[in-house]
């Protein structure tokens, strides 16, 4: 376990807040949150999340390693960045969500599946046509996760169908090419040290 050196050179393991700072790439100002509740008050999966990321940064600050990473949150996090816009203390919250993934990935401590797997989808979709395909995303999501919830979106679904809104089929972006070589960059610089 990683080990900081305090004044009295003595060496102590660091606190799961530290750990989580120092995974997240750039400054995290996770130590500036004041528990305002934003955050999950403008999150479009809040509801689906089982803590909202305000209680997961107390539970951080708690030492409460095996909850955090077991928790759906940070995989019901859709990157909108909304949380970090609406923040008074311009925490990074979708940074931080990413490093969690990472943690509970590298631990096996996520027990239920659905938001990594539809994180895993989310990612495939991107990486093969540079955007997400809603329709498929749902679809797939509903029918390995909830398949008995599928009728009842149904009609959003045909509504949105209606009026142009979603797509039956994906379209990849031009240049998708690009996109891939970007990715496999961004991958290599990742693996290397």
């Amino acid at each position: 376990m990683p080990t900081v050196t305090t004044q009295a050179s003595e060496a102590r393991p660091l606190s799961f807040l530290e750990r989580v700072a120092s995974a997240t790439p750039g400054p995290t100002r996770l130590d500036m949150c004041i528990q305002c509740g934003t955050c999950g008050g403008s999150c479009p999966s809040g509801p689906d999340m089982d803590h909202t990321p305000r209680q997961l940064f107390a539970m951080i600050r708690a030492d409460m390693e095996k909850e955090v990473l077991a928790s759906n949150t940070p995989w019901y996090c859709v990157s909108c960045y909304y949380c970090m816009v609406r923040c008074p203390q311009e925490v990074h919250i979708t940074d931080i969500m990413y490093t969690l993934k990472s943690m509970a990935v590298e631990k096996g401590l996520y027990d239920d599946t659905t938001g990594s797997d539809l994180s895993q989808t989310f990612v495939s979709m991107v990486e093969n046509y540079g955007r997400s395909f809603e329709f498929g995303l749902a679809t797939r999501q509903y029918l390995k996760h909830q398949p008995l919830k599928v009728l009842s979106r149904a009609q959003m679904g045909l509504g949105m169908l209606t009026k142009g809104r979603l797509d039956l089929t994906p379209h990849k972006i031009d240049d998708i090419d690009q996109l891939r070589a970007i990715l496999a960059k961004a991958n290599e610089m990742e693996v290397s040290p």
